[in-house]
């Protein structure tokens, strides 16, 4: 058995502000994924019980959605029609739009079908004036239908990703064009509209740096025992400041991608795929924080839009229990930091790569194709009971307090300390998933609250092997390949089968909660 987890909350203690950034928005495929029903059924989950904010897509400007295409003669053609159903559904949602402005049309694109399975046109236009009259249209169409009151709330980023041969086929300079066209064409819409970039993966040995296209060719600069002795600096992120200060752009946010992960290349192309210690992520958040806080632009806010253990489409681990406590260690060690940082992808509703050849494939999303809602899911639900008040914090817990009702929340992990490592990645099959959820021992858990009114009651919920773990779940079922409609939807029943029981605080105004953890499993705690 390792150390007790032991967590003392003082209920009426000030307590400090909190921000739910991890809520603020979540990732998705492509924005024609959107126009599905399916996904916009899972959207509504998500938002209802997760309580996010902004969606996050690739592909606005792709083919499938028809925004921009030329006559014969080459007059420009814009079609806004497929947008609109798409934006007037995330808006019903509840859920607006963090608009990524990429990739280029293919009337417009240097070349085409770049990247992922649906053919991305990963390159630079070929006519920045075109582009800039494209973003120019599109933002003055959504003024005009939606209001600036509205669009004004949004946020526009300009491309993804362009460090990375095939989402950008061009050099970073021309990256810096675009945006500054980009920018300035939003801002000549309205000066209270949000621009910014570089939407950047990711966080890369400070002793790799060097060169204008430095992260198409990289050499392996350490191996698995000392990556972590490395500095981790963003790609990009200082020269893009730099270049933004010296142009006179404007810059309302600042985005990057801090995958834990690094798929290092050398001049050959060969390399090692490298996972980083688990408190990778606190670290790059809490050094993006001081490095803009330190730049011409100490205003900017932080999003970091895509974030996941892993940067894989097929990694099995993203289906996992480890994935859930991984997600909330990560968001509870980087408190404070940053104003958002985005899961990636909330459904598995997602063909990047194609789609997912079995129900469970280790897609990014936290709700598979079906709709069954793997442990992740649960992750960011717990996430969302948490209060805006911060009570106390641990190593291995959290304690809150909502303002309004005066309500308690704790949320605790068991992220297990024989684990040094963010969650490894498992990509030919699940053996390092199996592996790494099958590490660490049980823990005893020991959390007080003082301070309550005597009898106030409370709802305590577990998420761990046997309970909530639609992976574990299926596999009792015994993992059909095929399910029929009614072991899915009792697969789905399973899936939010948490284990819960309620708790009273006694007549000195003092709750006690003792309960021995599994490896790898969330408590909440919440005041009824």
């Amino acid at each position: 058995m390792s150390a007790p987890i032991t967590l003392t909350v003082d209920a009426t203690a000030d307590g400090s502000p909190l921000d739910h950034f991890w809520s603020r928005v979540v990732g998705a495929g492509r924005a024609n994924e959107g126009l599905r029903a399916d996904w916009q059924a899972q959207l509504r989950t998500a938002r209802e019980e997760c309580g996010f904010d902004y969606v996050r897509f690739h592909g606005l400007f792709h083919d499938d959605m028809f925004v921009y295409t030329e006559r014969e003669d080459g007059t420009p053609v814009y079609n806004f029609q497929y947008v609109d159903a798409l934006f007037d559904a995330l808006l019903e949602t509840g859920v607006r739009p963090f608009v990524e402005f990429g990739f280029s049309p293919r009337a417009l694109a240097r070349e085409t079908e770049t990247v992922f399975w649906w053919g991305a046109h990963g390159a630079p236009p070929t006519d920045l004036a075109r582009w800039g009259e494209l973003i120019d249209r599109t933002v003055r169409h959504w003024v005009a239908r939606y209001g600036i009151d509205e669009v004004s709330r949004w946020y526009f980023e300009v491309w993804n990703e362009a460090n990375l041969w095939g989402f950008f086929h061009g050099t970073r300079s021309e990256y810096f064009e675009i945006y500054r066209v980009t920018a300035q064409a939003v801002k000549a819409v309205d000066p209270r509209l949000r621009v910014g970039g570089p939407a950047t993966s990711n966080f890369v040995p400070d002793e790799r740096f060097g060169g204008e296209n430095e992260d198409v060719e990289r050499r392996i600069v350490a191996g698995r025992d000392d990556i972590d002795s490395l500095e981790w600096r963003p790609v990009w992120v200082e020269a893009f400041l730099e270049f933004c200060a010296r142009e006179d752009l404007p810059v309302d946010f600042v985005s990057t991608h801090p995958y834990p992960t690094d798929w290092a290349l050398d001049e050959h192309g060969q390399g090692e795929k490298l996972t980083r210690g688990k408190d990778a992520t606190p670290k790059d958040l809490a050094l993006l924080r001081d490095l803009v806080k330190a730049s011409p632009f100490p205003d900017a806010e932080i999003h970091l839009t895509e974030w996941n253990s892993s940067s894989s489409p097929r990694d099995f681990t993203h289906d996992t229990l480890p994935a859930a406590a991984y997600v909330v260690r990560s968001v509870l060690h980087s408190l404070g930091t940053v104003d958002s940082l985005a899961y990636w992808t909330f459904t598995d509703v997602f063909e990047e790569g194609g789609a997912g050849d079995t129900l469970f494939h280790g897609g990014f999303g936290m709700i598979t194709l079906q709709g069954v809602p793997k442990p992740t899911f649960h992750a960011y639900r717990m996430l969302a009971a948490l209060g805006d008040t911060l009570l106390t914090r641990t190593e291995d817990a959290v304690a809150t307090r909502e303002a309004a009702s005066g309500r308690i929340t704790a949320l605790v992990h068991h992220y297990p300390v024989e684990e040094p490592l963010s969650v490894p990645a498992s990509f030919d099959d699940r053996t390092v998933a199996d592996t790494t959820q099958g590490k660490g021992t049980p823990r005893d858990l020991v959390l007080t609250v003082d301070g309550l009114p005597a009898g106030a009651r409370f709802s305590v919920e577990v998420l761990d092997g046997g309970h909530g773990d639609a992976l574990s779940a299926w596999r009792a079922m015994g993992a059909p390949a095929e399910p029929t409609r009614e072991e899915t939807a009792e697969l789905a029943r399973l899936a939010r089968a948490t284990d819960r029981w309620s708790a009273v605080a006694g007549a000195d105004g003092t709750l006690r909660v003792d309960r021995t953890l599994a490896p790898w499993s969330l408590l909440l705690l919440r005041q009824l």
